[in-house]
């Protein structure tokens, strides 16, 4: 879980960083440091189920 927790805090730290230097806004900084992390967590979801769909099919050819 600490891994988890402080690659949250490098994600939101770069993307508050990257849209910071970008716009040089900090309140926009600090809605797409919460915004995307958020979206991608949602996305990496649904990634992890079809990555195990396509390996459990390896698996099942391995085995025929």
């Amino acid at each position: 879980m600490t891994k988890t927790f402080t690659f949250a805090i490098l994600h939101f730290t770069v993307a508050f960083t990257v849209t910071y230097l970008l716009t040089g806004s900090v309140i926009l900084g600090g809605a797409i440091a919460l915004i995307e992390p958020a979206i991608n967590t949602v996305v990496f979801y649904f990634h992890e189920k079809v990555w195990k769909k396509i390996e459990q099919q390896q698996e099942s050819l391995l085995v025929s």
